[in-house]
């Protein structure tokens, strides 16, 4: 039966409708000022990163290179204005080279007069010296005048204090010579000993007169490793040489250019010539002494604190023609850097024997300065021949000596002024002249002229004593 209003049940169906609403909603993004997506690049290569470095080091070089330019280029400007001008600098001003150590004061306190050359002049006897090939020691009294010293008494402490005296000391030790195998003008006296307990005097003042030595002997001094190398002419004539042949050979520069030679006698002092500080070449700072080098450089040269001329220095004649530079500090004594010995007194050298003379000076007559250190084997010659006529006759005096051949060919020229002439025997080289004068380069007849270092002795060893 079917009621009014009432429907028949049937069932139906619901499909949902399609959501677009995501089923894990994300907050929105609002776009925000400033803010942008990182780009997306690739990575680095390694041809890439190289390219960089290259880039660094390049620019690091180029750096280098250019403060390098400057350097140099400060270092030759300041060469050039030193070798023009002398730089005042209380009054902060430049005066010319030349007004400096003139003897008149162009600096405010005489600035420019304070570093410069000096001359001394000696009149006294320098009381201990070597005689002879032997190297007997002898001391001197005003009263006695010379004597050898006996060994009697002798002791190790003597032995340093006598060395001492003698300048360069480097372990020194004595031997005893007998008497009777001295030269015959030592062999009959005057003596003198050791007084006992006087170890601390000085060698001159530790001693008595004796007639004869009571031990039969006489003392032989070798203080130092001077005038020693390891092995054995540009010279005109001259060969290639080394350094560590010559270790006592200096280059003296004035303002960064070679100008003369010089010899090493201790590590503090060098022994040249007079000339070589002529004219404005007086002033102390413009100097260098550059030691241990074969090949010709600039760097490393040592400072000078005293330039002393021989006061009897006589320039018109070339006489007592030597010098003495003193470095503001000593040089580290090695292979290629060594004083050579001073020879002993009464040396004995005869015409004919063999020198050797170095140095950086002219390869020929007007020629140029060598770069490399030369060397040439030369012979002495007979004072007599030498001051000829057909030489040099009068110009010849007791405070040189020649030395070369009489046919030319090999000699000593510019640029080897005050270089060494060094003789060989008993195993060390000893100076016995320096590179002085002489007409033209290796000229027929006209030898090298040299100072004769051994007249010179007295006037050294109190040059070195006076200033220590």
């Amino acid at each position: 039966m079917n009621l009014p209003g009432v429907c028949a049940q049937s069932t139906i169906t619901h499909v949902p409708e399609e959501s677009t609403r995501p089923l894990n909603p994300r907050l929105a993004v609002v776009p925000q000022p400033g803010r942008h997506r990182r780009p997306m690049t690739a990575p680095k290569t390694q041809k890439d990163k190289a390219s960089k470095r290259k880039r660094v080091f390049l620019t690091v070089l180029a750096v280098v290179v250019l403060l390098g330019i400057l350097v140099t280029a400060a270092y030759f400007i300041k060469q050039l204005i030193e070798s023009k001008y002398f730089f005042c600098a209380r009054s902060v001003k430049f005066i010319p080279i030349d007004k400096a150590c003139d003897g008149k004061d162009d600096c405010a306190g005489g600035e420019d007069e304070i570093t410069c050359m000096s001359s001394f002049t000696v009149n006294t006897t320098f009381p201990v010296r070597l005689m002879s090939g032997r190297h007997v020691l002898q001391v001197y009294n005003l009263g006695s005048g010379w004597r050898s010293v006996c060994s009697d008494d002798w002791t190790e402490q003597h032995t340093q204090t006598a060395c001492n005296q003698l300048g360069y000391t480097y372990k020194p030790r004595s031997t005893r010579v007998p008497v009777d195998t001295l030269i015959s003008s030592l062999k009959t006296g005057p003596f003198t000993a050791i007084r006992p307990g006087t170890t601390t005097k000085p060698i001159h003042q530790a001693t008595i007169d004796r007639s004869v030595c009571r031990s039969g002997s006489v003392i032989s001094l070798s203080c130092s490793n001077c005038g020693q190398v390891g092995s054995q002419d540009r010279i005109v004539g001259g060969t290639d040489a080394v350094i560590e042949d010559w270790p006592w050979q200096v280059s003296l520069q004035q303002g960064g250019q070679h100008t003369c030679g010089g010899s090493l006698v201790s590590p503090r002092w060098v022994v040249s010539a007079a000339h070589c500080f002529s004219g404005s070449k007086k002033e102390l700072s413009r100097w260098r002494v550059v030691s241990g080098r074969t090949y010709m450089g600039t760097l490393g040269g040592s400072y000078v604190d005293r330039i002393i001329a021989n006061g009897d220095y006589n320039p018109s004649r070339n006489d007592y023609d030597i010098a003495l530079i003193r470095l503001s500090s000593p040089i580290k004594v090695g292979v290629a850097r060594k004083p050579v010995c001073l020879p002993p007194k009464a040396f004995g050298l005869v015409a004919g024997a063999s020198m050797a003379v170095t140095g950086w000076g002219y390869l020929e007559e007007n020629g140029e300065v060598s770069p490399s250190l030369q060397k040439a084997n030369i012979p002495l010659i007979d004072q007599a021949v030498c001051s000829s006529p057909t030489m040099y006759g009068s110009s010849i005096t007791q405070r040189m000596i020649c030395a070369g051949f009489l046919k030319g060919e090999v000699d000593a020229c510019q640029g080897d002024s005050g270089g060494p002439l060094v003789h060989f025997t008993s195993s060390r080289w000893h100076l016995v002249g320096v590179v002085s004068w002489g007409i033209g380069c290796a000229r027929e007849r006209r030898p090298g002229v040299y100072c004769n270092v051994e007249e010179m002795l007295n006037w050294i060893y109190t040059v070195i004593e006076k200033n220590p």
